[in-house]
């Protein structure tokens, strides 16, 4: 079975989930869907987030897609993921869809994921109108592209705290202003990183988004060069 894990299910993971969705449920190929989140959804951010009643985010988004596909196998995670329990949801094999608005969480995604040795990493963040997407293979314990650290010294030497590190309040008032349509265009991103990575046709190991100007730019990232 194919096991794909969602970390984040705020704009980005909202705007991807369906269609990811949608589109593995009529490949019929057996598939589990794990959403992992450990925030709760307010009414505030119904701008651009999408669940039908208030709650733990992966548990609601999770319930709506198991009775929109019923097809697939989803199953909710409401934590935040932390050093003591990351391994207990990333195993070897996984395709990881990482849709956070921290750097201290990616780090520590990424860093765990150096240490697999398969598994697919496609991470996406955004600010106003601008973001990128980060993709980083392992086949055979060797990096077929990039870790997600290596060109982003903000990922590397986070200076920000994850939302499992937080306390109510703080939650509450984090975060910058986010738009729509950038979640949809990172998450799209997302979503055209996952199908080439699944054909074996991945061309880059990042791409660079703009939509006011319209942009598109991607990068190789290479992993470790053959012996």
């Amino acid at each position: 079975m194919m096991e794909i894990k969602v970390i984040g299910i705020g704009g980005i993971g909202c705007a991807l989930l369906p269609f990811l969705a949608r589109y593995l449920n009529y490949r019929g190929e057996r598939v589990r869907i794990t959403l992992i989140d450990g925030d709760e959804f307010q009414r505030s951010n119904a701008d651009r987030q999408a669940f039908g009643t208030l709650g733990n985010k992966a548990k609601v988004k999770a319930a709506e897609l198991a009775r929109e596909f019923e097809g697939l196998s989803f199953r909710a995670v409401p934590e935040y993921i932390t050093e003591t329990n990351i391994a207990r949801h990333l195993q070897e094999g996984d395709t990881i869809l990482l849709a956070v608005d921290n750097h201290k969480t990616r780090k520590l995604v990424s860093d765990y994921c150096e240490k697999l040795t398969a598994m697919a990493l496609i991470s996406g963040g955004n600010d106003f109108t601008d973001g990128n997407v980060q993709i980083h293979i392992r086949q055979g314990g060797r990096d077929r592209t990039a870790p997600i650290t290596r060109f982003h010294p903000e990922i590397r030497d986070p200076q920000d705290r994850s939302p499992a590190e937080m306390s109510c309040e703080e939650l509450m008032e984090r975060g910058a202003p986010q738009l729509l349509f950038t979640n949809l265009t990172i998450a799209s991103a997302m979503l055209n990183a996952f199908y080439s990575t699944c054909e074996e046709k991945l061309q880059y190991g990042e791409v660079y988004l703009d939509i006011i100007e319209g942009k598109s730019n991607p990068l190789k990232r290479e992993g470790e060069r053959e012996p």
